[in-house]
């Protein structure tokens, strides 16, 4: 029995398939990086929201976890005890649910703002623990953190004057450095540049800090020349998609996670219509690279998804010999993989063509409570 024909007995599509050995490999390869370049691995969960795999990470040597929502802290908590969340614990209900954290949990949040110190000191002392902070810094990103060296040292003197916070390091986030891994190195050394300014100039404020957090998946594998860092935090490195292959940060082979569709439709010659739209793949387009389509297949690589409605993926067959039947089954690699985690409930483990265990998306959400 072929795997496709066992997978049609048991899921209905769309489904998503995590290839265990692939996605092994992934954890394994960046953990024996990390050590090889003495570098603490603090994943990123938001790509597979798992504790299943969280857990896995931990075990494999990760200092701890990052998070970006405090439902996603609050899952975590279950597996592992030192947790980043890197997003401004701003207001007065996030700040009070990541202090409610079970107090075995060392925390640590990212911000740049005095109104994200307040709100955090102030739910850190309501229940009597010190929360550590990372004051973030805009090195090129220009989405969070501060580009004003001067502005991020009086915002690390403020959190270090609040009992309830510790001033724990710095972090950054290179997400504009997306070009191909052996095309980075002008933006790279923009970069570089920077950071040594700010720590530079922090240590002589006499505010040096601990840790410097930054990196991602692009940049994942020349995290080592960024002289400073200490800590790294990839999210996507865990599954891998569409993109990272395009910018050559894995090759295909890589690619752990696919959405197994049906063929439900070949009626308009040159495509065919699968059960995964946008409700099943998400709408991004390939980042930071040229590419077409929101997917390719991994039996097929040269045939993409090329548009798409909630329901339906249609599939170009243009480029191909290949014309499928109706009810066939094929396997899409995403473009962004982290999207599509985020829009399916459950997650199939397969070896070798066999679903070894299912596992819930258990950090999807915001995981909030009803009010009435």
């Amino acid at each position: 029995m072929s795997a496709a024909s066992l997978w049609s007995d048991v899921l209905e599509t769309p489904a998503v398939l995590v290839d265990f050995d692939r996605m092994e490999r992934n954890l394994s390869r960046a953990a024996s990086y990390a050590a090889e370049h003495g570098l603490a691995l603090r994943p990123h969960v938001k790509t597979h929201k798992s504790p299943h795999i969280g857990a896995r990470q931990i075990a494999l040597g990760a200092a701890g976890l990052t998070c970006a929502t405090p439902y996603e802290a609050e899952v975590m908590a279950t597996v592992a005890t030192d947790l980043l969340v890197a997003y401004p614990p701003v207001g007065a209900l996030r700040a009070a649910r990541l202090a409610a954290l079970p107090a075995q949990v060392s925390l640590t949040v990212a911000l740049d703002s005095a109104q994200a110190v307040a709100d955090m000191a102030s739910a850190a002392a309501s229940v009597g623990r010190r929360v550590g902070v990372y004051v973030e810094l805009d090195l090129g990103m220009h989405r969070v953190g501060l580009p004003a060296v001067d502005a991020a040292i009086a915002l690390a003197r403020l959190v270090a004057a609040e009992p309830s916070l510790d001033f724990a390091g710095v972090a950054f986030y290179p997400g504009h450095v997306r070009e191909h891994v052996h095309s980075q190195d002008a933006k790279l050394h923009v970069l570089q540049e920077a950071l040594d300014e700010a720590l530079s100039r922090f240590a002589r404020a006499g505010v040096t800090p601990r840790v410097v957090s930054g990196g991602s998946t692009p940049t994942l594998w020349r995290t080592h020349e960024m002289s400073g860092v200490t800590e790294f935090r990839p999210g996507t490195y865990v599954y891998n998609d569409r993109t990272t292959v395009a910018i050559g940060a894995c090759t295909r082979d890589d690619c752990a996670l696919t959405v197994l569709a049906t063929v439900v439709s070949t009626a308009v010659s040159g495509q065919a219509v699968i059960d995964a739209g946008t409700k099943a793949l998400g709408r991004e387009p390939v980042r930071g690279a040229e590419g077409e389509g929101f997917g390719e297949l991994l039996e097929h690589p040269e045939v993409v998804v090329m548009r798409m409605s909630e329901e339906h993926g249609v599939l170009d067959l243009a480029a191909s010999d290949w014309r499928p039947q109706v009810g066939e089954r094929v396997r899409v690699v995403p473009n962004h993989v982290c999207i599509v985690v985020h829009l399916n409930d459950v997650v199939h483990g397969i070896r070798h063509g066999v679903i070894e265990t299912s596992w819930p998306v258990a950090a999807r959400g915001r995981g909030e409570r009803v009010v009435v």
